[in-house]
């Protein structure tokens, strides 16, 4: 038997094929095993007894670029329907002087006024939003099951309303008709639009319903556009009662940070992850280590995931 020997061409253009080949299997590994590298932001909950100048410095000095407009206080109604033009416009001022960006506020769902009042004001809070030029609008759900099917016609009106203005609308878990998967999927399918979404907050899955974070991610994993951090704890005290406490360092709670990463992941999750909670300090500056301290708690994580 005879063979044909290999030019010096056909050699090298064997070799560049067999060579590309090889490295296809590797580039393909590397890829899926990269570290997550969503960004991280925080909401201004743990100051929220300081002054929001306060809240902005601290924020800044924990090392965080993104902040969130999660829970008003009596000196700031952040997009409330009730915002006037002046306060936006020295709101943004603010966050704009930090060098932070804002990227999500928090509605506040009038569910106990009429359809139209209700929608109304919804879509004030909505164009405020818009103002400041948020990306997200966050709902905290309805507890009344009486009210349900009203905080749904609401809803949708709101997804149409806020993607017209280049927002998306995200709801969280946080007990009664937002408190488990069960609950959220039943919600996504009444409101019936697709700039409906969910950010999910394993810690509050953890405080309402006691369930496992994990498991209760799967069926809604495809609708997840964000996530709250906070850790759970479950003090059954004195009285051998259920005393939760979300306002605490994470790894010291019942949240598995790394298995809810994981499975984040595992549905092509992007990001963002907005730092709720942290233990509250009695100065500003002891919470704003406390907040320094999760942010660096979960860079760690993320970068295993």
């Amino acid at each position: 038997m005879t063979t044909t020997p290999f030019t010096r061409r056909q050699f090298l253009t064997a070799s560049s094929a067999s060579l590309a080949v090889s490295l296809l299997p590797h580039r393909t590994v590397a890829a899926a095993s990269a570290p997550s590298r969503w960004a991280i932001g925080c909401f201004n909950r743990p100051w929220t007894k300081w002054s929001y100048d306060d809240t902005l410095d601290a924020i800044k000095a924990a090392g965080y670029t993104h902040t969130g407009l999660l829970s008003p206080t009596k000196d700031d109604v952040f997009t409330s329907a009730n915002a006037t033009p002046a306060y936006l416009a020295g709101l943004k001022a603010k966050i704009a002087a930090r060098g932070l960006k804002v990227n999500m506020t928090a509605l506040r769902v009038k569910t106990a006024l009429p359809l139209a009042e209700a929608i109304a004001d919804t879509r004030t809070q909505i164009a405020n939003g818009h103002t400041l030029g948020v990306e997200f609008a966050l709902t905290f759900g309805e507890d009344k099951p009486e009210r349900y099917a009203h905080y749904f016609k609401i809803m949708a009106d709101a997804a149409a309303f806020a993607q017209e203005r280049g927002i998306k609308l995200v709801m969280k878990p946080h007990g009664g008709g937002s408190g488990s998967s069960a609950e959220i999927v039943t919600a996504i399918k009444q409101v019936g639009h697709a700039n409906f979404k969910i950010w999910y907050d394993a810690g509050n899955i953890v405080y309402y319903t006691g369930k496992d974070p994990v498991a209760e991610l799967e069926p809604i994993l495809p609708h997840v556009t964000g996530f709250c951090a906070k850790d759970c704890s479950v003090d059954p005290g004195a009285d051998g009662k259920r005393k939760p406490d979300v306002m605490i360092q994470f790894g010291t709670g019942k949240v598995d940070f790394t298995a809810v990463f994981k499975k984040l992941k595992s549905g092509g999750f992007h990001g963002p992850i907005m730092v709720e909670g942290c233990k509250i300090g009695a100065t500003a500056a002891e919470t704003t280590a406390n907040a320094r301290a999760n942010r660096e708690f979960l860079e760690k994580i993320l970068a295993t995931v």
